[in-house]
């Protein structure tokens, strides 16, 4: 719910507005259509790890301090606490891992991505693995997932990629960052800043944003992701220019760096749009 307050400033349609309203008086989020509905928390200790898991991922700074060392949510790229089609969504990730990932040639565990999104996208650490804290992550995971059968990826998992198209253009991404989004984000990328001092908007440059080995940090992902979801409540209003010429711009700023980088992608296929 604050995620989406937050940025009620930043929605200029009447329609966003609308939405708005309705989850203020649900209490609660809209799932996307025909995607599998949240089960009721459960009751007892494992309900208490699953509200505190959505605590983490959507007030992650606060909640974990001292494995974050920027100003971003884990729901800042995992929109709707996870449960919106290719905004990297947690719904059947529980059942889909091990798996094998190229970047650190390994087969990884859930909890080998969950660390690896605190140490690039949160620009901090890794949570210690028989931690309370990625015990009640792997509870909201699982419980997000009930519904989906285990080792079955659900439409809409990760980015929904676009076409290559012509040769990117960041200073012309400039000119739609300012008109699209820097109301928002800030004219500087600094994101906006809401009650008690907690970030309502995320910043997408600078000290407290992601660092270089962010998966967001790419150009085709954050193509993707803005194509997809950007500005928050008119995705797909963008064309596709629009969206790969803003991410070449946001994506090409300062950020912090990632020092484990040369570790990735051992076996060689370092992507071209990797910014290391």
């Amino acid at each position: 719910m604050r995620t989406l307050r937050s940025y009620a400033r930043c929605w200029p349609t009447p329609s966003a507005l609308l939405l708005l309203a309705a989850v203020a008086v649900a209490g609660e989020e809209p799932v996307p259509a025909g995607w599998p509905q949240p089960a009721p928390v459960p009751s007892g200790e494992v309900g208490e790890a699953v509200r505190l898991g959505e605590r983490i991922l959507r007030s992650t700074p606060t909640a974990v301090p001292a494995y974050v060392g920027n100003d971003l949510n884990c729901t800042s790229c995992h929109l709707n606490g996870g449960r919106t089609p290719f905004a990297a969504p947690w719904v059947g990730v529980w059942g889909v891992f091990p798996e094998f990932r190229a970047r650190n040639a390994r087969v990884n565990l859930l909890e080998d991505r969950i660390n690896d999104c605190f140490e690039r996208s949160a620009n901090g650490r890794a949570l210690p693995l028989d931690s309370p804290e990625m015990r009640a992550i792997m509870a909201y995971m699982q419980w997000v997932s009930r519904g989906v059968p285990v080792g079955q990826s659900v439409p809409g998992r990760g980015f929904q990629r676009l076409p290559a198209g012509p040769v990117v253009d960041p200073v012309r991404g400039a000119a739609v960052y300012a008109q699209k989004c820097a109301l928002c984000h800030g004219a500087q990328g600094e994101g906006l800043r809401g009650a008690a001092a907690e970030l309502a908007v995320p910043p997408l440059w600078g000290p407290r944003s992601f660092n270089v080995g962010a998966g967001m940090g790419r150009l085709s992902t954050a193509a993707a992701f803005v194509k997809a979801n950007m500005p928050l409540g008119q995705g797909g209003s963008l064309s596709d220019e629009d969206a790969w010429d803003v991410a070449a711009f946001f994506t090409s700023q300062p950020r912090p760096d990632f020092a484990a980088k040369g570790g990735d992608w051992p076996r060689g296929g370092k992507p071209a749009d990797a910014r290391y």
